[in-house]
């Protein structure tokens, strides 16, 4: 086993170094889906993967980081430790699971410290049918010019009419207008795309190839950004299903003690969102049972991801910009999604471990 510092890694490219030798030293075959772009240090990019078991295991739990590219810092150390961990690893072992490692499923935002892909595309918004009427989001498209104003920072006038809206409407109508999903403004905040993204395409294969002849499917997609620092909500990541909701309770409830919660009846600190990657598991795998969740570990307050998220995409806007300026906001980025501290990694790999464990006890009862 590593210790838990040495698990994270500063930059994609040596996250992905860090989590490639972790797949060899543990004697496993490594499969790789190269993006078609450089990475901002030149580097190559690839959604990565290391399965840990059988290759028809019936039973499959998928361990998957990067969905949101800045948050790959923690996911991909989640990776890591757990590649090393051999306790851990005994245990799927012993109860015929399979585990699947899934690292950065959205490498270019990875390595370029955005949150959004190449196409400037939330992923987990990217998982519709653009054949059919993508869905509205008009309170977004009111405020879309407010949110990425003509100067960073915002000026005093700016600031004022947020603050306004938000002092109105409140902080959960603020958040949910902005991250729901929109699909009318491609230089927008959380925009869902016009078609599937390089990452989504990719996704659907790997479930195809890698999921397909499981009978029971498990998923943990390790995300930060929302909620207290240093704790991982756990939120459904299924259809509005109650039989799934029991299951996943069942399965990371902890009688109680970590609940698990849900963006359709509104207890999780999420909004409810459009395009889920969960819906490319149900389409990919319809023969499996499937269990998912979000494991969402929070870093700072909301309203400064936002304000980061902002700031991210008037920069995407502006190449023009300083470079001082550039750097502030990539700091400001780093900072919203990647708590850099011991005890916070601490209490991720903890946590993260705590909900690998019962995984597989759920998915091997």
């Amino acid at each position: 086993m590593i210790g838990v510092q040495a698990a994270f890694s500063p930059s994609y490219a040596r996250a992905r170094v860090a989590f490639l030798e972790g797949a060899a030293a543990a004697g496993l075959a490594i499969r790789s889906h190269v993006h078609p772009l450089k990475g901002r240090e030149g580097e190559t990019l690839a959604m990565d993967l290391a399965l840990d078991g059988r290759p028809d295991a019936e039973r499959l739990l998928i361990i998957s980081s990067a969905c949101h590219g800045a948050e790959g810092y923690c996911g991909s150390g989640v990776q890591v430790f757990a590649l090393h961990d051999q306790e851990w690893r005994e245990h799927a072992h012993a109860a015929g699971v399979a585990v699947l490692y899934v690292h950065a499923l959205n490498p270019h935002g990875f390595s370029f410290g955005r949150r959004v892909t190449h196409e400037n595309v939330d992923l987990n918004r990217n998982f519709l049918d653009f054949q059919q009427a993508l869905p509205s989001n008009p309170a977004y498209a009111d405020i879309h010019s407010l949110l990425l104003p003509a100067t960073w920072p915002p000026d005093d006038a700016n600031r004022a009419e947020v603050g306004a809206l938000i002092q109105a409407r409140g902080l959960p109508y603020f958040q949910a207008v902005v991250s729901q999903g929109q699909y009318s403004h491609p230089d927008g905040l959380f925009f869902g795309g016009t078609e599937p993204t390089w990452s989504h395409e990719t996704w659907r294969e790997v479930l195809r190839t890698q999921a397909g002849k499981a009978a029971r499917l498990g998923w943990i997609d390790v995300h930060t950004g929302l909620g207290e620092t240093g704790v991982g909500e756990r939120i459904l990541a299924c259809h509005d299903d109650a039989v799934a909701l029991q299951r996943a309770q069942a399965w990371w409830g902890g009688d109680g003690r970590t609940p698990v919660t849900s963006i359709y009846d509104g207890s999780s600190t999420s909004a409810v969102l459009s395009g889920q990657m969960s819906n490319a598991v149900y389409q990919a795998c319809p023969q499996a049972e499937y269990t998912g969740m979000a494991l969402e570990f929070g870093t700072v307050p909301i309203t400064e991801v936002l304000q980061a998220l902002r700031a991210d995409h008037w920069l995407h806007l502006h190449p023009e910009a300083s470079d001082a300026l550039r750097q502030q906001i990539q700091r400001q980025m780093r900072d919203a999604f990647y708590i850099d501290t011991d005890v916070w990694r601490a209490q991720v790999i903890a946590q993260a471990r705590q909900a690998m464990f019962q995984a597989v006890l759920g998915l091997g009862a």
